[in-house]
């Protein structure tokens, strides 16, 4: 396809993601308006709440609350749609072996951001929410604002999603050959602290105990994606020794089938 076709094809996949994004938002904050959402998502911060609630200071506050998770309920209803418009968008300049490769790494990309979201949700955010909130003093009254709390839980969750994308970051990179299993396991004692390093900006000012929460995963992400680079990097392998193979007896059978002799000219 010429260019310019490419690119009006391109915008045509992009008006369907962007309608399956809209209406992904539109049914999720249906069905989380059907719900205490509030009450759920506050359950980290309850304990440390000692019978008092969130506070607001805008009247939009709880719709907004609802509206901005409502997107991300969104996002992921619209993911399959996505996964598809770009499969028909890209399908056509892959390779059969590559194509095998796809539907299995969109599974891997739902299932790890789903991780994500929970671990963060249900481990980190609490250890975290301990840490900060342990340095009440007399003097202060806790006045906690709903906005900010939420804001910060679902940064927090959308964070810890997409960070969870490194085995599959890292899959792709040894796919396209700028990754070997040999350069992973010659940095590991480095990948630790960058692992360690990564945890706590994610979570500033967090306590050793969230801290230790992030990093185990993370670098059991790495060790993940080290094994999967080893199982793609030998797939490769094999598949470029049969290629050579195959394209040494092409060569052989030509050169068997050239005249010999004396008369061969």
């Amino acid at each position: 396809m010429p260019f310019l076709d490419h690119l009006e094809e391109l915008r045509h996949r992009l008006f369907w993601i962007a309608g399956a994004m809209l209406l992904g938002v539109v049914v999720g904050f249906v069905l989380l308006s059907q719900i205490d959402l509030i009450r759920f998502l506050e359950q980290p911060i309850a304990p440390y709440l000692k019978g008092q609630k969130l506070i607001y200071t805008h009247p939009g506050t709880s719709f907004r609350i609802v509206m901005n998770a409502s997107v991300v309920v969104g996002l992921l209803l619209a993911s399959p749609v996505a996964i598809y418009q770009f499969w028909r968008f890209l399908s056509p300049a892959l390779y059969p072996h590559e194509k095998k490769m796809v539907w299995p790494m969109f599974v891997a990309v739902l299932v790890l951001f789903v991780a994500g979201l929970t671990l963060a949700f249900k481990v980190v955010l609490p250890f975290t929410l301990q840490f900060l909130l342990g340095f009440e003093s007399d003097a202060l009254t806790p006045m906690i604002s709903a906005t900010e709390y939420f804001n910060f839980a679902i940064t927090m969750c959308l964070v810890f999603g997409i960070v969870f994308q490194l085995p599959v970051v890292i899959l792709l990179l040894t796919v396209i050959g700028l990754v070997t299993p040999a350069f992973l396991t010659r940095y590991r004692r480095h990948a630790i602290v960058l692992c360690i390093v990564a945890a706590a900006f994610i979570t500033p000012g967090a306590d050793p105990t969230s801290l230790f929460a992030l990093t185990i995963p993370l670098y059991f992400l790495f060790e993940l994606s080290v094994v999967a680079s080893r199982v793609v990097y030998r797939r490769k392998q094999k598949r470029a020794a049969r290629k050579a193979a195959e394209a040494a007896a092409d060569d052989s059978s030509n050169d068997d089938s050239a005249p010999q002799g004396l008369f061969a000219s």
